[in-house]
């Protein structure tokens, strides 16, 4: 299938070229190829490409900076996706558009929200997402929506990455105890983008590896993999931490539409951070 992947430099980007270039004929766009905020440059770029179905990978990913860089973010996130759906539905191509934990309130207990809840975003962020998605389920043609949380992976930076790197120059650290989530790793989300695009089921997916954790307990399996005493980490809560953007204390993602579809079963987030921790500390890391 002859695909077009927006935002093809960033991190799930990046896993997606590698991890789907022997099964489809894919093209990436990223900044220096086209401002997908803008109507002539989009319509221009699907003329040139053509595409069977586009991963929209593409978007703006800082939370806090969202908080005041407001009208920036909302194009990105909100007028980008509008302008893909409106050019896939121009051609007939399907829609695959990457989403985020963050559409949900975070009040909906220690099990989390499965795929059909109500969005309740409580950040900018989160609300340019939400009207993304809201986009997207207008299509006329296919359309899926994947839901991802806490994403790691070969890119500049992430939080296990930071982790590791503060454990080898600190003594101590304090990590955050009160958020709980779905850590993932970009290289497992790109093979679920696969599997879907690949199949013909349709609507709003979540994405993860399988299990929950808060960031401390990521970090202190951070602090094992890299053979640094866990105990140098201590907990404390988000409000030792004020952020510009407030943060859902649980954003898990039940994930029950996936396994309904056939996907094949995830490794655990334990598992994910431990392949990618393993990359980096063997050097096979592009961005070490």
């Amino acid at each position: 299938m002859k695909i077009l992947v927006t935002g093809s430099e960033g991190m799930l980007g990046q896993a997606v070229m590698t991890r789907l270039a022997s099964t489809h004929e894919l093209t990436g766009v990223d900044l220096a190829d086209a401002d997908l905020t803008q109507a002539d440059q989009v319509q221009a770029l699907f003329q040139r490409i053509n595409p069977e179905w586009v991963i929209h990978c593409a978007a703006w990913t800082d939370v806090d900076g969202a908080e005041t860089a407001r009208e920036a973010c909302l194009a990105v996130n909100s007028l980008a996706t509008e302008l893909m759906v409106e050019n896939c539905d121009r051609i007939q191509a399907g829609l695959t558009f990457i989403s985020t934990d963050y559409v949900f309130n975070g009040q909906g207990g220690v099990m989390g929200y499965a795929e059909n809840e109500k969005r309740d975003p409580i950040n900018y962020y989160g609300l340019t997402k939400a009207r993304g998605e809201e986009a997207v389920e207008a299509m006329k043609g296919p359309w899926q929506i994947v839901r991802t949380s806490w994403l790691f992976g070969d890119g500049a930076t992430n939080f296990p990455k930071t982790i590791g790197r503060l454990l080898k120059t600190r003594p101590q650290l304090k990590v955050v105890a009160d958020q709980r989530g779905c850590p993932t790793y970009a290289d497992d989300l790109a093979d679920i983008l696969g599997f879907l695009v690949s199949s013909d089921k349709r609507g709003i997916f979540h994405g993860t590896n399988s299990g929950q954790c808060t960031w401390f307990d990521l970090a202190r399996e951070v602090a094992g993999l890299i053979s640094v005493d866990a105990q140098r980490i201590a907990a404390c809560p988000g409000s030792e931490y004020p952020t510009a953007a407030e943060r859902p204390a649980c954003s898990v993602l039940q994930s029950h539409r996936l396994e309904a579809a056939g996907c094949p079963e995830r490794d655990s987030w334990q598992g994910a951070v431990a392949r990618y921790i393993h990359l980096l500390e063997s050097g096979q890391a592009r961005h070490p």
